[in-house]
């Protein structure tokens, strides 16, 4: 596998959403019942046995986050904390041992600071992603959890999400569930993940941007959003996001939901979001890391396509939550304490 290009060799303005191998990753291991402290290394390859359970039996869970240049050089890191505490979640879901929390921020800001040279540049719209990845390995064949572990944190620099700006698309529903009830939506897992292909590749080739998931029990409310959670805004300003268990706890949304509520002045609220009944609702879009806000211009529902704002332009709260989350993350907003964390080069 050949090595990412240089980063002075890197059109900043035109970076895609694609894996670079670049220099450095972080890889740790755990063996007999501990982990040990890990280490950056230049080696992209996974080196595991045939008989690993991330292979077989989808042992294996992963984040995702990212790194943002301020507009002084400075490299910011946006609530790598809950990034650690969500994985923990996931691991404890899939009887994985979860690595340290506060070994795992460490272990991202060396990653960052390793690797900062591919940080894109202020002002372009690009940031530096972060995938955290765990898998069981080792020559396990039974369906029990596996005796060792890997954890590894690699990096690429990925470019703006709206290309020519921040647009709606429209969504479709699907008789395709992306999770069972009680089962391992709420984990960031990659079953979770696999499923969900067939289901977009049937949204996008019916010229969609991505799939509107309802809830697996009765198919009568909204989960997920693609592999995004939903939110809507109300005529009486209420911020309503879905509320199940199945929903994977989005750091994205936690963070809009405050800012919602505090910077914005809506109401936040956690809760069902029925389907047929759309029109509650003056704006909608979806939440997540890569695209921090996608608006939805319309929900297509038994051949029926339901308009919020517009399918053109961007609703004005949209816009404006928008504008809040990405300034905080790139530094021009004030941040709320604890929010935004340093990595030093």
């Amino acid at each position: 596998m050949a090595k990412a290009k240089p980063a002075t060799e890197i059109d900043w303005e035109n970076l895609g959403f694609d894996y670079m191998d670049l220099p450095y990753r972080f890889l740790a291991h755990y063996q007999n019942g501990k982990w040990d402290d890990g280490e950056l290394t230049e080696d992209g390859t996974l080196h595991i046995s045939e008989g690993s359970t991330g292979l077989h039996y989808g042992q294996a869970d992963f984040e995702g986050l990212k790194a943002y240049r301020t507009k002084d050089g400075s490299i910011n890191l946006f609530r790598p904390d809950q990034n650690a505490k969500r994985m923990t979640r996931s691991c404890a879901r899939l009887l994985m041992p979860a690595f340290p929390e506060d070994k795992f921020v460490a272990a991202v800001k060396k990653v960052v600071a390793a690797n900062a040279d591919y940080v894109p540049p202020y002002g372009t719209g690009g940031t530096l992603y972060l995938r955290p990845l765990m898998i069981g390995v080792g020559g396990t064949i039974g369906v029990h959890p596996a005796d060792e572990y890997i954890f590894t944190i690699f990096a690429m620099p990925v470019g703006a999400y709206y290309k020519g700006g921040l647009k709606p698309t429209n969504f479709t529903t699907s008789y395709y569930d992306r999770a069972a009830p009680h089962g391992t939506g709420q984990s960031k897992v990659g079953g979770n993940y696999g499923g969900s292909l067939l289901p977009g590749d049937q949204a996008h080739k019916a010229g969609y941007s991505d799939v509107i998931y309802l809830d697996p029990a009765t198919h009568t409310k909204i989960e997920e959003a693609g592999s995004a959670n939903f939110f809507g805004i109300t005529a009486d300003n209420e911020f309503v996001t879905p509320k199940s268990d199945s929903i994977l706890p989005s750091i994205t949304k936690y963070s809009l939901l405050y800012l919602a509520e505090n910077r914005l002045g809506l109401t936040a609220i956690e809760g069902d979001v029925f389907i047929d009944d759309l029109d509650r609702f003056k704006e909608a879009g979806a939440m997540g890391t890569a695209a921090v806000i996608a608006p939805i211009g319309g929900i297509e529902y038994k051949d029926q396509l339901h308009v919020f704002y517009s399918e053109t332009e961007v609703a004005p709260i949209t816009k404006k939550l928008y504008n809040e989350l990405t300034g905080i993350q790139f530094g021009d907003v004030e941040a709320p304490e604890g929010w935004i964390q340093k990595v030093e080069v």
